[in-house]
């Protein structure tokens, strides 16, 4: 394939850049060969030229097509190189926010710097048993594989996780050994999980610290060892650490702190324990202050002290050790804090008065002057003499630090021995994980002796890493058999031989260490001479002579001279240490034994002169046993099978999800990813099954080309496909191909795709244009008709409109001429009507003058009497308006007053408001009518006013007119004569006010009338106001209760599902808690008698329930049972309410054992009795015959009785099939008749049996009234059996002989004595039931008053108060009722135990009564000949029980439970036979009344089908068989209870063989339990069978391959079997219909497979919805398809079996949500709308999960976008849901045992012969 195909137009390509590494451009112009530049386009639109070297024609690196991009594995890239790596890491961590990306073997791990719930239990389940490739990549998937490869190989493994500080090392380590403890079990010793988990708290704490790069960053490198045993649990942990970090104990830069230890301990010293470490904020010591960096957010430190002391207990470091610890710590604190003071150039002390001295010399238990000498003081040696130098400050400052950094070496390599030795198992382990969290390749500024160690321990494992991956892949060739040549990768063995070699680096250090004089200077010389010319990877800086660079496989590093060689000897002051080595602290002994041990064993071996020089001679350095500890561990990851986590860094600002490409591409560099890629790259990198070559590329082929052999097919392909047979390799499974050529086969097959779309859409436009234009030709030719019709229409009508034009014309011509003349005429006529007019209205204007005038007239006079009316009728209005005022007043008081009990009323009826504001509207409107009539009076008050002052103006007037008169006498006269006319107006004016006041008080009273009817009106509506608020509060009362009851009955329910849900659980729990005690005992029974491998059953066999109810049955012992029952009750929460009851329980039985013994010495006395009537020898041959009598008129009464029965039956029986006789009728007469007579002949028989029971009983008294017996013997014969009939005459004979008519009188007179004391029973019942009515009577008139009360009282209280006085009334009436319901179901327990006990004595009197009759009867009849009587055998018949001997028990349940085969009972047998046996069984046990045998065989029955579920619990049809007969088993000891609840159902006949003399409620709960176990167990066995099948036949079976096939996967290929051996959807189907199959046919009930079936159905949606979400390959838009058609497949089957309403389907609706989201549009904001609308059963978490998962198949699917899923994010953020992401697949629903009666009667159940159950009898 040339470069002109690849480099074609519009082929995108990768350009370098300096900002972010890799830029992505595309060609503008096809490139040829020869070409000097490339034209690209940048994607902001500019356009650049790429320039190509002629020389090597070096062209930029092409780009992966879309749809490899955000691939789980970077080998399934086409194109592998270090811009397609990068930019799938960058979309997968910032788009899909996804931080584990597969690269072949490694996992790559980037640090998101945010918590993520991605390391949930769930989680771990959804991995746990998966291969590595069918998941998405996590660090649980590499820990799974680790875990799988070392159980299944035996060999043993090691994670590798490495990556520079920050990058997430600890917590990917930490996670990794999360998993290990979850997945296995601890053997042998308990919580070993925890204290390997607890070891991390500890480790972070004492050897973490925060740095510029990360918070948390572990300053050492550590090694764990997880052990495990033969079954692959874990049994320990060895821990291992390199190259602690000491100077950060006494140094931190600027922005850093110390070890996190030593800021908790500060933050904790305010608790007691710390008192006298005399410590406080860490601000205050000099080694805790430097970086200025005390706190880091969202840590509290003293919290964190807390996890640390809690870890320190769990692994058994005891608390003084912790305290000593502690105090080590508080001491180096105050080491930092002691000056030293600067007395010359060459000397310094230390005052022994310091107060953090004598602190530190305190807590280390050491002299203080001492420790202050040696602090500024050295001690030299040599071959002659010894002699102490004074050192000056720096010396005394490093010799301090020195010290500090050594006590903390020792105490941390101390604690990591503690650790290792409570980590110790002492089982032999069997095979081990180990994780290496260790530093990775790491370069500063400034790079130091740390430094150098790291990057030399990072080149071993690259050089480790290299060797793994190029043999895998050296194997990978070979297994395959394909030709391969030698892969050239960067081997870099030269790098680690400068390092690590003779003459190398390493060894010119220790060499430059020994000398006297060594110094940095030195040793760079030394190194200059040596290696600079005789190695190429080691160089020297141009502008330095202090400096070295080695060019690691990473980068080329500086590193800087400066304190190589005092970090490598690591020296202390040996003095000083010999002052510790005094101290009396022990801990600190402890410390140092090893130095004692090392320098013991050193000077025995040297001479005693020079032991001083040899000791420090032998003293390995940090460089020596850091390379030895290197080896040591490369030897050992050599021998296990690594697994490599790659942990990347995203940016150095520790921000949420932000990758910075440099950062990136840097850390790429250096952890070996890119050099993977590389030699991944230079071979076969692609890697395709022929089968998964063919399903993706089958559109590339014609169908002649498709060949059975798929391997051929494929050859013939490629082969014509791809010329360059270099290009891809035939392996023996597999096709390898080259890089890019995936991409062009893509190319290709999307080509061939589009070509295909384009075709089909030219057939389908073609297809839509010729049909528009067929459309559009009917169209015209239709149009062409409808126009020429048209056309036709329209000459048509100008024809008949040139027709009508002409008669228009006439008509018209004719109209204008008549037209004119009428004018004409009109005119005329017009002139004359005005003429007229004129004439008449002239003469009209005459007339009306004359009589407006004479109204003028008429208006003036009227207006002349109108003004004289007005006058009076003032006064009489201020009259009305005085009056009307009073009565306004009185009105108004009224008013005020109803206005005040209408406001008091609204106060108490708050609820009428609507109803008061009509009523008060009207009240208003009344209220407007008053006031407008008060009005009107005020209006005739003022007029009236204006009248009188008018009046007084005249009569002031008239006074002046007077005045005048008598100063003018001559006008006197005319005076007088005004005045009596005066005089006669004001008499005028009187009466007219009259007359007026008269029409005053009229409408006054009819005014106050008025009010009145108003006022009765109100007081109606008032009434009617408060009938409607009675009404109204009643009602809302009702609806108020019946919401409570609502609300309570629905609470109840949730409350009993959620109850019997724990319950169940609680029971499964104890269940198996129960096993695994058993298991431990038989194995501690083993262990002890090896010897005697018997089985014994122990006493754990029996559920907690059953051996409690059978200790309490079968033993008599109150402190036993008290035992068992305090051992046992903690097991089972249950409610309160159900202890108490079981405490009643308790005390019954306790009654009951008691009333036992009570008839044992009844029994006893009656024993006695029977021994005395056996002494009486007196004849009673005339008391048998009157007793045989008696018996026989009896039976024949009973007879009588039944035919009644019967006749009474068959008249009211409207179920029969033939209807009644209708009354009047001739066999309603006749049964009438029937019925009658035998009344009658009922009454004379009743009569003869009191006769003659009178008589038994007077001659009783006769015969035996002498005798010394007769007082003491008294017999009821009422329940003595009947015998056969003798002859009569013989009886009345012997009667009339003795004297019939006085026997006779005599038993009138008794039967009289008897019925009246039968009507002096009647009547005191009837008087008690009197007075129990007077009394409830009583009860309930106090509840109504209580009621009352109560109701008065919530009116006035607030809403809320008023509800809850209401529930607290109920509560009280329905405790006080349950106490009384108590009291009388004691009182009738009572009853009933009084005459269970008098039955038992008369029927034991009977029977030894019926004996010795039948005795003397025998003796009688042999000495006297009798009549011959006939006997007539009866057919037997069965009573449904089988009897068997004491000790069957286990040779009954061995043959019908333990051995028994569930396969041939369910084929050939009814249903449920084991339990019908089992129970027939038990009915013999309860007739014989035997409770030991009733106990025993339930007991063994239960124990002995435990032992079947628990031998055979994974065998589907034995658990199902035994649910299905252990629910029988309970549902028969429910039916046949006697029970009211449950004999509903029953036939006459089986409430005969109901249980008489045992109530069996416990065993009915302990079975119950029993069923609830057996449940589980089968949705256990049921899960284990389904869950290989659920992802293969719902996810990965694709029904059409080819178009849809799956895309490139890469290394790691999924586990998919071959198409012969698929699971599809319909071997799912067949398994299901086998599981319902076999449960039919077991008899299982239906509502009981219901819930089976419900619970399947959720076990598939939740295991297929937690893979879909955690596959990122399928979630596309195929495979939602895909998955709606196989829930499709589900339900159909649901709807065959008749099981939709079982709530299957509604189990499955997240799934199918799901697979709706996978197709629904997802764009626009509508679209998020509808997804938020149909996604309900879905949580958020989930959502989001799906549309991030979400991989286009094909280019022709678009990605969904970052702002869609921020969209729906914000449509949902108001849900209230769980946050987590997966589905409970363990969860079971709660189950509940449905009662479903037998019609199968027990005495025709008959036991076949292959049950081997010869030894029992039918009875």
């Amino acid at each position: 394939m040339a470069a002109c195909e690849l480099y074609a137009k519009h082929a995108r390509v990768w350009l370098p850049d300096a900002a972010e590494v890799w830029k992505s451009a595309e060609l503008i112009k096809d490139y040829t060969p020869g070409d000097q530049t490339l034209a690209l386009q940048l994607e902001d639109g500019t356009e650049v030229k790429y320039k190509i070297d002629p020389k090597t024609n070096n062209l930029p690196p092409l780009r992966n097509p879309n749809i490899l991009v955000g691939e789980n594995d970077l080998t399934a890239l086409s194109y592998l190189h270090e811009p397609a790596v990068l930019h799938n890491i960058k979309v997968r961590f910032i788009d899909s926010k996804t931080i584990y990306t597969y690269c072949g073997i490694v996992l790559v791990a980037i640090n998101p710097y945010e918590s993520l719930p991605i390391y949930e239990a769930d989680i771990i389940n959804a991995y746990s048993g998966q291969n590595m490739g069918d998941m998405d990549p996590h660090i649980f998937a590499v820990a799974e594989e680790a875990y799988k490869q070392m159980a299944r190989d035996e060999r043993n493994q090691s994670i590798i996780v490495s990556g520079e500080s920050g990058a997430g090392k600890t917590v990917s380590a930490k996670y990794a050994m999360r998993y290990f403890a979850t997945v296995s079990c601890s053997s042998g010793e308990a919580n070993v999980e925890e204290r390997v988990l607890a070891s991390s708290p500890i480790m972070e704490a004492l050897g973490n610290a925060k740095t510029t790069r990360n918070d948390n960053s572990s300053r050492f490198g550590k090694y764990i060892e997880i052990g495990f045993d033969k079954k692959h649990c874990i049994i320990g942990a060895n821990m291992r650490t390199y190259l602690l970090e000491k100077s950060r104990v006494v140094f931190q830069a600027h922005g850093e702190r110390n070890y996190h230890i030593f800021y908790q301990l500060c933050a904790s010293s305010h608790l007691p324990e710390f008192k006298a470490f005399k410590l406080g904020c860490a601000d205050d010591f000099h080694c805790t202050n430097q970086g200025h960096s005390p706190v880091i957010d969202r840590v509290d430190d003293a919290k964190e002290m807390h996890n640390t002391r809690k870890a320190f207990s769990l692994l058994g470091i005891s608390e003084s050790d912790q305290m000593a610890i502690y105090q080590i710590l508080a001491a180096i604190l105050h080491l930092s804090n002691v000056e030293v003071k600067d007395q010359s150039a060459d000397k310094s002390s230390v005052s022994p008065d310091n107060v953090h001295l004598m602190v530190f010399c305190e807590l280390m238990g050491v002299p203080g002057e001492e420790m202050a000498h040696w602090l500024c003081h050295l001690k030299l040696k040599t071959t002659t003499e010894t002699y102490v130098k004074s050192i000056s400050k720096m010396n005394a400052v490093n010799g301090r630090d020195a010290l500090a950094k050594h006590i903390y070496a020792r105490l941390f390599s101390w604690i990591v021995g503690s650790i290792n030795n409570a980590l110790k198992s002492a089982v032999k382990q069997h095979s081990f994980i180990g994780v290496l969290d260790i530093y990775g390749f790491e370069t500063f500024d400034v790079n130091s002796f740390e430094q150098f160690c790291i990057n030399y321990a990072n080149e071993k494992l690259q050089q480790q890493f290299n060797l793994h991956v190029f043999k895998l892949e050296q194997e990978e060739y070979m297994k395959e058999q394909i030709p391969w040549t030698l892969i050239d990768f960067y081997d870099n063995q030269p790098c680690i031989n400068l390092i690590e070699a003779k003459l190398g680096v390493l060894d010119l250090l220790d060499e430059e260490c020994k000398m006297p004089k060594g110094s940095d200077d030195t040793w760079a010389q030394k190194m200059y001479n040596t290696l600079l010319k005789q190695n190429a990877h080691f160089d020297k800086p141009r502008l330095s002579n202090k400096a070295f660079i080695i060019h690691h496989f990473a980068d080329k590093v500086e590193y800087q001279c400066v304190g190589f060689l005092e970090k490598n000897k690591d020296t202390v002051n040996e003095e000083q240490i010999n002052v510790l080595k005094k101290s009396k602290f022990d801990f600190l002994l402890k410390l140092f034994e090893d130095d004692e041990k090392a320098a013991s064993s050193t000077n025995k071996q040297t001479n005693t002169g020079r032991s001083g020089q040899t000791q420090r001679e032998n003293k390995k350095t940090v460089g020596l046993q850091f390379r030895q500890s290197l080896h040591l561990l490369m030897d050992t990851l050599n021998a296990t099978t690594p697994h490599y986590v790659r942990c990347i860094k995203p940016n150095d600002h520790k921000a949420s999800f932000t990758l910075d490409p440099v950062r990136a591409v840097q850390q790429l560099r250096a952890c070996g990813i890119l050099e993977t890629i590389r030699i991944s790259a230079a071979g076969f990198p692609s890697r395709w099954t022929y089968q998964e070559f063919f399903s993706r590329y089958r559109v590339l082929m014609k169908q002649k080309d498709v060949l059975p052999d798929r391997k051929q097919t494929c050859r013939n392909l490629l082969e014509k496909l791809i010329k360059d047979q270099d290009k891809y390799q035939f392996g023996k499974n597999k096709i390898f191909f080259r890089a890019g050529q995936v991409a062009y086969l893509e190319k290709l097959r999307s080509d061939m795709l589009r070509m295909a779309c384009v075709r089909i859409q030219k057939t389908i436009r073609c297809w839509l244009a010729r049909k528009k234009y067929l459309r559009m030709k009917e169209s015209a030719i239709t149009i062409q008709r409808h126009v020429r019709g048209h056309q036709a229409r329209c000459y048509v009508k100008f024809l008949r409109s040139t027709r009508a034009a002409v008669v228009i014309q006439r008509n018209v011509r004719m109209w204008v001429t008549r037209r004119r003349y009428q004018k004409q005429r009109s005119a005329a006529i017009t002139v004359q009507c005005f003429l007229r007019a004129y004439m008449a209205r002239k003469q009209y204007y005459k007339f009306m003058y004359e009589q407006k005038a004479v109204i003028i007239q008429k208006w003036v006079k009227g207006w002349l009497a109108r003004q004289h009316y007005k006058r009076a009728l003032a006064d009489i209005v201020l009259l009305q308006s005085c009056v009307r005022r009073m009565m306004a007043k009185k009105e108004l008081k009224k008013l005020k007053m109803e206005a005040r009990s209408v406001e008091h009323f609204k106060k108490l009826n708050i609820g009428m408001e609507n109803k008061i504001l009509q009523l008060q509207h009207k009240i208003n409107e009344q209220h407007k009518e008053n006031r407008e009539l008060s009005e009107k009076l005020n209006v005739v008050g003022k007029t009236q006013a204006v009248e009188r002052e008018r009046h007084s103006r005249d009569i002031e007037n008239l006074r002046r007119s007077e005045q005048e008169a008598k100063v003018k006498a001559e006008t006197v006269p005319s005076l007088l004569e005004q005045l009596s006319f005066l005089q006669k107006e004001l008499e005028n004016i009187r009466r007219e006010k009259e007359a007026v006041e008269d029409r005053a008080k009229v409408y006054v009273e009819e005014t106050q009338q008025v009010v009145a009817e108003l006022n009765m009106k109100n007081s109606s509506l008032n009434n009617e106001k408060d009938e409607l608020n009675k009404l109204i509060v009643e009602q809302a009362q009702q609806l108020k209760e019946t919401k409570t009851n609502m609300e309570n009955t629905k609470q109840m329910e949730k409350d009993l599902t959620e109850e019997r849900s724990r319950y169940q659980s609680l029971l499964s729990e104890h269940l198996h808690l129960e096993e695994r005690h058993r298991d431990l005992k038989e194995e501690m029974n083993v262990s002890i008698t090896p010897s005697k491998p018997s089985h014994k059953r122990t006493d754990s066999s029996y559920s907690s329930n059953s051996s409690e109810f059978s200790q309490s049955l079968g033993s008599t012992d109150g402190e036993d049972n008290s035992q068992t029952e305090d051992e046992t009750q903690p097991t089972v929460d249950l409610p309160v309410l159900l202890k108490f009851q079981r405490r009643v329980k308790e005390l019954e039985q306790e009654k009951q054992s008691l009333w036992q013994q009570l008839d044992n010495r009844e029994e006893a006395q009656q024993e006695k009795a029977k021994e005395a009537e056996k002494q009486r020898t007196v004849g009673r041959a005339e008391l048998d015959l009157e007793t045989l009598k008696r018996q026989e008129l009896e039976s024949e009464n009973k007879k009588l009785k039944q035919d009644l029965n019967e006749l009474r039956k068959s008249l009211t029986n409207e179920n029969s099939a033939s209807m009644p006789p209708a009354p009047g009728s001739l066999p309603y007469n006749i049964l009438v008749d029937q019925l009658s007579s035998s009344n009658e002949e009922l009454d004379m028989r009743k009569e003869e049996v009191l006769l003659l029971r009178s008589h038994m009983v007077r001659q009783e008294a006769l015969k035996h009234k002498d005798s010394a017996l007769g007082e003491g013997v008294k017999i009821d014969l009422s329940e003595i059996p009947s015998f056969q009939d003798v002859n009569r005459s013989t009886a009345i004979h012997t009667l009339n002989e003795d004297g019939e008519l006085w026997l006779a009188y005599e038993g009138l007179k008794e039967t009289n004595r008897l019925l009246e004391c039968q009507m002096q029973e009647q009547e005191c019942l009837h008087n008690e039931k009197n007075k129990k009515l007077l009394q409830e009577v009583n009860k309930l008139k106090e509840e109504k008053e209580q009621q009352q009360k109560l109701l008065a009282q919530s009116l006035n209280l607030p809403e809320g108060a008023r509800i809850e006085a209401i529930l607290k009334h109920e509560i009280t009436r329905l405790t006080n009722e349950n106490l009384e319901l108590l009291e009388q179901q004691e009182k009738q327990d009572k009853t009933i135990r009084k005459l269970k006990k008098q039955l038992k004595v008369y029927m034991k009197k009977v029977e030894d009564f019926e004996a010795s009759a039948q005795q003397k009867n025998n003796s009688s009849m042999m000495n006297t000949p009798v009549r011959a009587v006939n006997i007539t055998r009866k057919e037997k018949e069965y009573q449904g029980m089988l009897e068997y001997r004491e000790g069957d028990e286990s040779r009954l349940l061995k043959n019908l439970v333990i051995d028994l085969k569930a396969r041939g009972v369910a084929v050939s047998l009814i249903p449920g036979l084991p339990a019908y046996i089992i129970f027939m069984c038990l009915r013999y046990a309860d007739h014989v009344n035997d409770d030991q045998r009733v106990s025993s065989l339930l007991n063994s029955t239960i124990s002995s089908i435990k032992g079947v579920i628990k031998r055979r619990g994974d065998d589907f049809e034995v658990v199902s068989f035994w649910l299905s007969n252990t629910c029988r088993l309970l549902n028969c000891l429910k039916q046949y209870s006697g029970d009211e609840v449950f004999i509903t159902h029953n036939t006459a006949k089986q409430n005969e063989h109901c249980l008489t003399n045992f109530e069996l409620s416990e065993y009915q709960q302990v079975l119950g339990d029993l069923s609830i176990q057996i449940y589980r167990q089968l949705i256990k066995c049921m899960e284990d069978i389904l869950q290989s099948m659920i992802v293969a036949s719902m996810l990965e079976h694709e029904a059409i391959q080819g178009v849809l096939g799956s895309k490139p996967t890469g290394l790691r290929k999924r586990s998919s079997s071959s198409p012969e051996e698929a699971v599809t959807v319909e071997v799912l189907l067949q398994r299901l219909g086998l599981f319902h199959a076999t449960m039919s046919q077991h008899g299982m009930d239906s509502d009981l497979i219901k819930q089976v079936v419900k619970q399947q159905f959720y076990i598939i949606c939740a295991v297929t919805l937690n893979n879909l979400l955690l596959r990122k390959d399928m979630c596309s838009w195929s495979k939602g398809l895909q998955i709606r058609y196989n829930v499709w497949q589900l339900e159909e089957w649901l709807t065959e079996r008749e099981l939709a309403d079982c709530g299957a389907k509604e189990t499955l609706e997240p799934l199918v949500q799901a697979a709706q989201l996978l197709q629904i549009k997802k764009k626009t904001e509508s679209d998020a709308q509808a997804i938020c609308n149909m996604c309900t059963a879905l949580t958020t978490a989930q959502i989001v999960k799906v549309l991030t998962l979400y991989t286009p198949v094909i280019e022709f699917e678009e990605r969904v976008t970052t702002s869609f899923i921020e969209t729906i994010k914000n449509l949902l953020k108001d849900r209230d849901e769980s946050s987590t992401l997966m589905m409970d697949t363990k969860k079971i629903f709660s189950v509940t045992l449905p009662f479903s009666p037998s019609s199968v009667a027990l005495e025709t159940i008959q036991i076949p012969a292959s049950f081997n159950l010869g030894f029992l009898t039918r009875i």
